[in-house]
């Protein structure tokens, strides 16, 4: 259904694809695996129209296509669902969905009816129950995901592409998302299906194309090659030691912060949990399940209205951000590009952000000074860049979570939130988070790890906390952390005593 022979694309000072070759075919999932950097992105864009290729040639259904935009591209019957949404979200469900292509009726007027019940229709097809009528904006992340793949299901496509997909989503939406995916491809659609999560790629993917550096590496089916296999092909090096053993600091286990009885409506239901110096405590359970929410409010982001924390010998029934910071505890948010990171400042500016009193003199900014804390930071924590001036933007999504780990490190030594810290991180850059976060847990920093992968809450946890419907179900300790016990616990209707 799609090949895509010899593809280059240069951008000035980089060469982001030297002659890649894909081939997708008809009723199949094919899997687009690399580390980020490789040109998965790129290579995307391209098929899709919105870039052109220096050389190299595409195919759909048999006839070579010269794209002038995405446009045709799509009327062709290529569409992609990006990991960042392309939602408006003041207008509704159904305008969203039917965007540039609204139902009209038989006087040329929008009809607004049929594309609300339509818009319904392929949402209940997907597995979700939406009120069509509110404004996006309103909606989870991960409704909003649901209304992206929504849109690309308004005609069947001949080519689906997929870019991380499950990023913002998990547990029972995954499969649902999964179940249409196999329809899909049984009803003979071609779908590039793009992820760091390998397990989702042994679980869906029939066969498989590996690029590094811009360059393809090696096309296989999927039951044909092993985990440690394929990270090999994606990496160019052994990672079999994905996490970093469980050590732990000669001080380990004095209680650091304790959260009592967090409630937050239906959001958060007396939920308590505590925090050690030296732990990394992991915080799981499914989308929506109110992780977030009480790590929020611990940090002060989000209104406690019963409850209290204590840190420091000290009991507060109200937090801010500023109050925590003070306190020594650090957040770093699931959200990197729009809550975490400065996207228009340097990395300097973003590593120095939550301490600024270290790089001033009186009112005044020393710019030297925060040159040489950045530089040092880049340097413990393996930043790739070209120096503390170089733009976050034009980073990596592994070196810029890499860049907020460096700043609330350096701010916050008693406490460390990190909500989903390897989300749409490939699994080079997971590896070198991994050990970041056990080198600060070694330096005595209590670490509360929210985080929807269970391989990730199980390799890296000391003990876990799993939450379902705004409450605490259970904590497991040490030899009881295993994948099925943290699902029993998300899962079943129970409440941790």
């Amino acid at each position: 259904m799609l090949a895509v022979t010899g593809i280059q694309k240069s951008f000035p000072g980089v060469q982001a694809l030297a002659g890649v070759d894909l081939e997708v075919r008809a009723g199949e999932i094919h899997a687009l695996v690399g580390e980020n950097g490789a040109g998965k992105s790129t290579l995307t864009k391209i098929i899709a129209g919105v870039q052109a290729a220096d050389s190299g040639e595409i195919s759909l259904d048999g006839r070579p296509v010269h794209w002038q935009g995405p446009a045709q591209a799509k009327a062709a019957g290529i569409h992609v669902i990006y990991q960042e949404f392309v939602l408006f979200p003041h207008m509704s469900v159904a305008e969203n969905v039917f965007l540039g292509r609204m139902p009209r009726n038989r006087f040329g007027m929008i009809d607004h009816r049929l594309a609300e019940q339509r818009a319904a229709e392929i949402l209940t097809r997907l597995g979700v129950t939406l009120d069509v009528r509110q404004p996006v904006g309103g909606l989870t992340v991960a409704d909003q995901q649901m209304v992206e793949i929504a849109k690309a299901m308004i005609e069947t496509p001949k080519v689906l592409i997929l870019d991380e997909p499950t990023a913002v989503i998990a547990g029972r939406e995954v499969e649902l998302l999964f179940e249409r995916l196999r329809k899909l491809r049984d009803d003979g659609v071609a779908i590039v299906y793009i992820s760091h999560r390998l397990e989702e790629i042994f679980n869906l993917c029939d066969r498989l194309t590996v690029i590094k550096d811009g360059r393809w590496i090696a096309t296989r089916s999927v039951g044909s090659v092993t985990r440690d296999e394929l990270i090999t092909l994606m990496v160019g090096r052994d990672l079999s030691h994905l996490f970093p053993p469980h050590e732990r600091p000669p001080e380990a286990s004095e209680v650091v912060l304790t959260a009592k009885d967090i409630r937050m409506g239906a959001r958060v239901r007396g939920c308590s949990i505590e925090l050690r110096s030296g732990i990394i405590t992991g915080l799981a359970g499914m989308v929506g399940s109110g992780r977030s929410e009480l790590a929020m409010a611990i940090f002060g982001g989000l209104p406690m209205e019963a409850g209290s924390v204590t840190i420091a010998g000290q009991t507060f029934r109200s937090m801010s951000p500023e109050r925590a910071i003070g306190l020594g505890i650090g957040f770093v948010t699931e959200d990197r590009k729009g809550q975490g990171l400065a996207m228009l400042q340097t990395v300097g500016a973003n590593i120095t952000a939550a301490s600024l009193g270290t790089v001033s003199n009186g009112p005044f900014l020393d710019n030297e000074r925060e040159r040489q804390l950045a530089e040092r930071d880049i340097g413990s924590y393996q930043i790739a860049c070209r120096g503390p001036a170089t733009p976050v933007a034009t980073m990596s999504g592994g070196n810029q979570q890499k860049v907020l780990i460096a700043r609330w490190a350096r701010a916050c030594r008693r406490v460390l939130i990190l909500d989903e810290p390897t989300r749409g991180v490939d699994v080079g850059a997971r590896t070198e988070i991994y050990r970041i976060m056990r080198g600060l847990a070694l330096e005595g920093v209590a670490i509360l790890m929210i985080s929807s992968e269970l391989p990730e809450v199980v390799g890296m946890s000391d003990r876990v906390y799993v939450m379902r419907e705004g409450a605490i179900t259970g904590l497991l300790e040490t030899s009881m952390i295993t994948e099925e016990a943290v699902m029993d616990l998300a899962t079943h209707d129970r409440q941790a005593a």
